[in-house]
């Protein structure tokens, strides 16, 4: 962790004139103190970099220092650009920066091995995205209408900390000043949302991890297995961990999988359409076809 902590502080003096100590630490969640014992390593390690106390001091390079190639093996250059590369993906205006820098130095063009886009088909919550990244940058409220997992609507008033990709979603880290607690919150179910022109200060959140925010209900698990058409094939691959028991000669899978049992499963099923069969439990059999029935009806 160390290591990696130090390479990172290097390419990003490279790329910034002056960095303070505590931009640093808040930057890796350490104590500054954590970061002058790094300045020390680094330092001994022969990289000229040296610390300005005051008003507009902090932490830099000496501005003719050059990153000498002869410093790094080929393939521990390959392995720093490749590095990079995949970080510019997220740091794309430092980390890109850097990228150029020391592709010049090591005379080498980093192969294109990796593209990451976070954002989903519709490009439905882009605006609500970047709403939230500069309500974080600029430390202000934010207010919204949010929508829990069994579909209660509460209205919030948040701090929000960060933007958290997890699990192939978007969630936002906030204090919830209506809960008085850390919570996280799926952007795809906020609605309405204002960022106001209030600014907050900054919480020390360390000892306050943030709460999935929908009300704690006991949801017994039952074992499900069904059979999935061939029309679903992907499905059954790009989505959940289904235990894939045997495939059919028809092409249909017989899979099985452990889940809570709650609405939430009967939308998985539904969301098949006709391609698929409850096999077991009974009382899921029974229960999906009663829900086919007033689905039916509807179209009568």
């Amino acid at each position: 962790m160390q290591a990696s902590r130090l390479f990172e502080i290097i390419y990003l003096l490279l790329n910034k004139k002056r960095v303070t100590a505590k931009e640093l630490a808040e930057r890796f969640e350490v104590s500054t103190r954590t970061i002058y014992r790094d300045i020390d390593t680094i330092s001994l390690a022969g990289i000229p970099v040296y610390t300005e106390k005051g008003k507009g001091g902090g932490i830099s390079l000496l501005p003719d220092f050059v990153l000498s190639k002869s410093l790094l093996s080929d393939e521990e250059q390959n392995e720093i650009l490749s590095a990079l590369q995949g970080l510019s993906y997220i740091q794309a205006a430092e980390s890109g920066q850097v990228l150029q820098k020391l592709s010049a130095i090591f005379n080498k063009t980093a192969a294109n091995w990796l593209e990451v886009d976070f954002s989903d088909w519709s490009f439905a919550n882009g605006e609500l995205f970047n709403n939230f990244k500069a309500a974080v940058l600029e430390k202000k409220l934010c207010e919204f209408d949010y929508y829990s997992t069994y579909g209660e609507k509460t209205y919030r008033r948040v701090e929000p900390i960060q933007l958290w990709f997890k699990a192939k979603a978007w969630y936002l880290k906030a204090y919830c000043l209506t809960r008085q607690d850390m919570r996280l919150f799926k952007l795809t179910r906020i609605r309405n949302l204002t960022v106001t022109d209030e600014v907050f200060q900054e919480r020390d959140l360390l000892a306050m991890p943030p709460k999935t925010d929908s009300p704690e209900r006991q949801r017994p698990d039952v074992f499900l297995r069904l059979k999935i058409a061939p029309e679903m094939a992907y499905r059954v691959y790009d989505e959940h961990e289904w235990d894939v028991e045997e495939m059919q000669p028809d092409g249909s899978y017989i899979v099985s999988i452990k889940w809570p049992e709650d609405q939430w499963i009967y939308g998985i099923i539904l969301s098949f359409g006709e391609y698929i069969e409850v096999l077991e439990p009974a009382h899921i059999r029974k229960i999906m076809k009663e829900k086919g029935q007033k689905i039916s009806e509807k179209y009568l």
